[in-house]
């Protein structure tokens, strides 16, 4: 298990939802679904599991979930997930059955109806429902209730259902067109909410068979009510018109914003979008850029329809954006939305907790690196490092780490004045008296460890100067590399030994990140000042030109080279003296010729 996944297994939230298992490919390997998210995900790292399972976590290099407001949802997502990415692991329907609907026709007599195809021809459909057995139960149950004819086809004669009073016998008798419609209002009230009341009456009638001794009534009672509550339990993840729809949500705290979005295509939710980053303005116009720029700059296709929270301007955003956008007040799209908001207010107290827990692994790492070296706690942590070529332009540089992490204002950059050549142990020895002079004079906080990039000898000569000419007594250790330039031992003490720290210990990679950056950081320095002066080198030789128009030229002509292919107007545009412009076309023409000699 590598520590992606321990972070985020630390983080699960204990609520219903899908997760989605990922290889090393970031390709979705497993879909799953669960009651309790964290209880479910952890399972698969801990005990022992059949063969299948532990071919499964082998593979498992990355998980990501989506939080539901029940287990019927998660359900629902999961079928749909599946479908979208077929992952190897899963056991698909092969048969692409989907869940069922209750169906009101539209017919002059209309009929209740389970069905497994939502089709546009004006019925009233309810679902899914992912329990098939609740679902047919309630069918029947809504057959009694309400006497809605039962057959495909109007038959000649009034049949069994209508003796039962289940049926209203239109075959035979007139109903008129009201009747029918109050029926039809009275079961879209039940399944809308409005079966609350009847389970309810449910409930008495069975408590009342209770106390009857009529057991077995009330037990057909009991399960009428389970029935009720198994298909009446609102789910939020399929929406019935089969319009194509994107539906945004977004949470800010402490300086950061989430946007979560879920694509609903034909009716399904199929997949999400999640972005967290920083933001800097009023949050409401930060979410309607993202919303823009989602949609311009990121070539996402545009859906029928954009769906956001309330507060956002629609106005603007349809002014922006090429599709209709909206803010749903009631029913399923509301929940959606609040569904997506949910989900990124959990994405960013994840991403809290997991800054929270890695500075609490950074600071331990420093506490246990002191505990290593025998000192207290190196809250503040110097490191220098030394970088030329063969002595010229030697330059060193010193980071600082406060806690474990670097504090870049602190950082300083040092030109060697006073070595000759590429003397390692000079240069360290100049740049050690140079910074702790100055934190001396200025009285700048002193170190609670110093770290100098090399071995012995640049250990040796910083003490010298520290303890001999500064009379300051403050820990230091050396960092030495391999014959790959990696961190390979941390040297302390004097004489120096190597201190036994273990390779995949926070503290290990501490030290190495340290030396990481104060190398990076020297040799970009090195680098730039080379550069530097390889540009200077031509221009600043001839006459006239100084550092404003040394400056100008380069900003016009972007090279000493197109310098020289110019002609003198050419450079007189620019606001130079015309004999300033000769001048520097024969110096530079000049420089050229004996490379071309050669």
């Amino acid at each position: 298990m590598n520590s992606i996944i321990k972070e985020k297994l630390a983080v699960l939230p204990d609520q219903p939802g899908c997760y989605l298992m990922k290889d090393r490919q970031g390709t979705i390997i497993y879909v799953g679904k669960s009651k309790v998210l964290k209880n479910r995900v952890r399972s698969y790292f801990t005990g022992a599991h059949d063969g299948k399972t532990q071919r499964l976590v082998k593979e498992i290099e990355d998980l990501e979930y989506i939080v539901t407001n029940s287990e019927v949802e998660a359900l629902i997502l999961e079928m749909n997930l599946i479908k979208k990415y077929d992952p190897k692991y899963n056991v698909l329907l092969k048969d692409d059955k989907t869940y069922p609907y209750l169906k009101v026709t539209a017919e002059r007599h209309p009929r209740l109806i389970v069905t497994r195809k939502v089709k546009r021809d004006k019925g009233k459909y309810f679902g899914p429902y992912p329990n098939v057995i609740a679902a047919r139960e309630t069918k029947k149950l809504l057959d009694r209730l309400y006497p809605l004819r039962k057959c495909n086809t109007m038959p000649d004669r009034v049949c069994l259902y209508y003796h039962m009073h289940q049926c209203l016998g239109p075959c035979q008798f007139p109903v008129s067109k009201e009747t029918n419609q109050e029926i039809v209002q009275s079961i879209t009230s039940f399944l809308s909410g409005g079966h609350k009341e009847i389970k309810k009456d449910l409930k008495q009638k069975m408590l009342e068979a209770s106390e009857e001794l009529d057991f077995e009534r009330a037990k057909e009672l009991r399960d009428q009510i389970e029935h009720i509550e198994s298909v009446m339990e609102q789910q939020k993840m399929t929406l019935n018109d089969q319009v194509d729809r994107d539906i945004f949500g977004y949470s800010y705290n402490k300086g950061w914003m989430c946007v979560q979005v879920f694509f609903v295509r034909r009716g399904k939710l199929i997949e999400r979008d999640v972005a967290l980053f920083p933001f800097f303005d009023d949050a409401e116009e930060t979410f309607l850029s993202y919303v823009g720029r989602f949609y311009l700059h990121q070539n996402h296709p545009y859906p029928k329809e954009i769906l956001v929270p309330v507060a956002t301007e629609v106005n603007v955003l349809e002014g922006v954006v090429d599709t209709k956008v909206g803010i749903p007040m009631r029913g399923r799209k509301k929940e959606l939305v609040e569904l997506a908001m949910k989900n990124a207010d959990i994405a960013l107290e994840e991403k809290f907790a997991l800054i929270e827990r890695d500075e609490e692994r950074t600071i331990k790492a420093v506490e246990t690196l002191g505990d290593h070296l025998n000192i207290t706690t190196p809250h503040r942590i110097e490191a220098f490092d030394n970088s030329n070529i063969q002595g010229a332009d030697a330059v060193s540089a010193m980071v600082v780490f406060i806690d474990g992490k670097p504090n870049k204002k602190e950082y300083r950059k040092y030109k060697v004045r006073n070595v000759e050549g590429p003397d390692d142990y000079e240069t360290m020895r100049e740049v050690i008296r140079r910074r702790y002079q100055r934190v001396l004079k200025e009285q700048l906080p002193l170190p609670d460890l110093i770290v100098v990039d090399g071995g012995k000898g640049q250990m040796s000569a910083a003490l010298d100067v520290l303890e001999n000419e500064l009379a300051l007594d403050i820990p230091l250790c050396g960092l030495a590399k391999d014959d790959k330039h990696k961190t390979s031992e941390l040297l302390y003490g004097e004489p120096s030994t190597v201190v036994d720290l273990d390779r995949k210990s926070q503290e290990f990679y501490l030290v190495q990140r340290i030396q990481d950056e104060v190398h990076r950081f020297a040799i970009t320095f090195h680098r730039q000042l080379r550069g530097k002066g390889a540009i200077q080198s031509e221009l600043d030789k001839i006459p006239g030109v100084g550092e404003k128009r040394r400056r100008l030229l380069l900003r016009h002509f972007k090279s000493v080279t197109e310098i020289r292919q110019a002609e003198s107007q050419d450079i007189t545009k620019l606001g130079i003296p015309e004999p300033v412009a000769n001048t520097i076309l024969v110096h530079l023409n000049q420089e050229q010729e004996p490379a071309e000699e050669e």
